[in-house]
């Protein structure tokens, strides 16, 4: 038998269909120096291109612009939103059948103005006081909501009071070692019930130039709710909130989902007159622009399990539950 050619590091890696990254074309080498080397002299020489390449592609847009010509087409990078897994249950916005199912759901007398939103607010057993600092901010954001201490009270037994006086949500939430790391929203009186995790929470006094919020009803903003099951927690999430904002108050309260992750933000805007240039002028216009003023908290959620009816942790049926094993198999697979 016949020796087995080595090799040599400058032959680099054996050839493929797709184009290799700078990793596969370096990872033969096995010398670590030199392997450093060669990535970071292959990498100035891509960053090198891909300059070049931007530059032209502006200058080809400012001289279309200047000609009066219709602009390229501007390339769309590619993200892990961008290219996610195809999912069957994504809603049309003239979908006949979702717009049937939710015209019948829980949620439809609060969308027809029939049962105005009534929370009630409540804590796990023995809350610390950063707990209390957290609810009085959500009486802020929620103006129809009413905080109610615990007393040692089983959570069915505060659905069962809450749903025979006139509240038509109930949200808990739970602590651990002072630290505030989840949320149950339960719909009354026939669920569903929502389990989340709340993370990176902040508080207005962490939150760099926060405002104070006032009295008025905040206006909803909802993001990139674009399943069955994302179109269901969104109607779940504007059930809390009045139909009628008072818009005199510039209040917005957002969810933004992005990769599953629910991300709570509220904020008071303006509207204000200001000397600006826009793109492609050489001289300063009057313009009306918009400005944030951040309120406070902020916190992200993720959802754990969604449960048909009220809260029943032993004989209750499960619409969806997060499994991390079997769910978290690919970077680009969503749910919301």
């Amino acid at each position: 038998m016949g020796k087995r050619k080595q090799r040599d590091d400058d032959e680099g890696p054996a050839p493929s269909a797709e184009p290799a990254s700078i990793g596969q074309q370096t990872s033969h080498i096995a010398n670590k120096q030199k392997r450093s080397a060669a990535y970071a002299k292959l990498k100035h020489k891509q960053e090198k291109t891909k300059r070049v390449e931007r530059g032209k592609r502006q200058a080809a847009a400012a001289r279309a612009e200047e000609l009066g010509l219709e602009l390229p087409v501007r390339r769309v990078p590619k993200t892990i939103e961008s290219t996610r897994e195809k999912d069957e249950t994504m809603v049309a916005v003239d979908d006949a059948e979702v717009q049937a199912d939710e015209a019948q759901d829980e949620f439809a007398e609060h969308f027809q103005r029939v049962r105005p939103p009534n929370v009630l607010l409540t804590t796990c057993y023995k809350p610390s006081g950063i707990m209390y600092k957290f609810l009085a901010e959500m009486l802020e954001v929620l103006p129809c909501a009413t905080y109610y201490k615990r007393q040692g009270y089983a959570l069915k037994k505060i659905c069962e009071y809450a749903s025979n006086r006139g509240f038509t949500d109930v949200v808990v939430f739970n602590e651990d070692r002072k630290s505030i790391n989840g949320m149950l929203l339960v719909h009354l009186p026939g669920g569903p019930t929502a389990h989340f995790k709340l993370s990176n929470l902040r508080l207005s006094k962490d939150i760099k130039h926060h405002g104070r919020a006032s009295s008025h009803r905040p206006e909803l903003i909802l993001n990139n709710f674009g399943t069955r099951l994302g179109h269901r927690l969104g109607r779940m999430f504007a059930s809390i909130f009045s139909q009628d904002p008072n818009f005199k108050g510039r209040r917005a309260v957002t969810f933004h989902n992005q990769r599953d992750y629910i991300f709570f933000r509220h904020h008071r805007y303006i509207f204000e007159a200001a000397e600006r240039r826009g793109p492609g002028e050489k001289e300063k216009s009057r313009r009306v622009i918009a400005r944030l003023q951040e309120l406070g908290p902020r916190f992200t959620l993720k959802l754990l399990s969604l449960q048909k009816g009220t809260f029943d942790s032993k004989g209750g049926e499960y619409e969806w539950v997060h499994n991390h094993k079997s769910m978290d198999t690919s970077r680009r697979r969503f749910f919301l």
